[in-house]
């Protein structure tokens, strides 16, 4: 059976579930999709993991989260971050595991699991390209956020690099400042993570 084409009219008529983000976030990201997979990588020391959890803390005020953090678990710099980020807060809003992607999959099919799922860092999956695809087609109504290492200003490895060109939402996290690089870019471009470490990487 082939698959359902849309006409003009019906794509105009389409309603998407937006993000109605507001302030420093507007100005970065403007309003993205609550669906699909967004993809953020930049180098240590660069505030990537401090603005993620930023992110995660705002996106709190909208839905429950997911963090699978593949790479460190439960561990003190984890809750170290946790803590400076200010997540006590957000308390059953977001909760931390450390899970295979199939171990994560039996979770997020219980009808109750959490609409964003952060996944921490793509290297650690062991996934392809279109295992990945294939992970965010079963869940159409959730968000991936997909932290990633870095080389260079590219992500680290094949693989993520076409992980990141299929994202709808890119972010490159360098100097302190998180730059919008996708499909959903605020009239600033970008997210200040730490005012004076900004103004001392980027200048004025």
């Amino acid at each position: 059976m082939a698959k359902r084409a849309w006409s003009v009219t019906d794509l105009l008529n389409k309603k998407f579930k937006l993000l109605p983000f507001e302030g420093d976030w507007f100005a970065a990201f403007d309003q993205p999709e609550l669906s699909g997979s967004w993809f953020i990588w930049g180098h240590s020391g660069n505030g990537k993991t401090t603005f993620m959890l930023m992110l995660c803390k705002e996106l709190t005020k909208f839905e429950r989260i997911l963090y699978n953090s593949l790479e460190e678990g439960a561990a003190h710099t984890m809750q170290r971050a946790f803590k400076n980020a200010g997540l006590a807060s957000v308390k059953r809003k977001l909760i931390l595991v450390q899970e295979t992607i199939e171990e994560m999959c039996e979770r997020l099919d219980d009808h109750k699991s959490p609409n964003i799922i952060v996944i921490d860092s793509f290297q650690y999956t062991n996934l392809s390209f279109d295992k990945f695809r294939v992970l965010v087609r079963r869940y159409p109504k959730k968000l991936f956020i997909i932290n990633s290492q870095a080389e260079g200003k590219m992500p680290l490895g094949m693989t993520a690099r076409r992980v990141m060109y299929d994202a709808s939402l890119k972010i490159f996290v360098e100097g302190y400042r998180a730059f919008s690089k996708g499909r959903y870019i605020g009239p600033r471009g970008y997210y200040t993570v730490w005012e004076k470490g900004a103004r001392e990487y980027h200048g004025s």
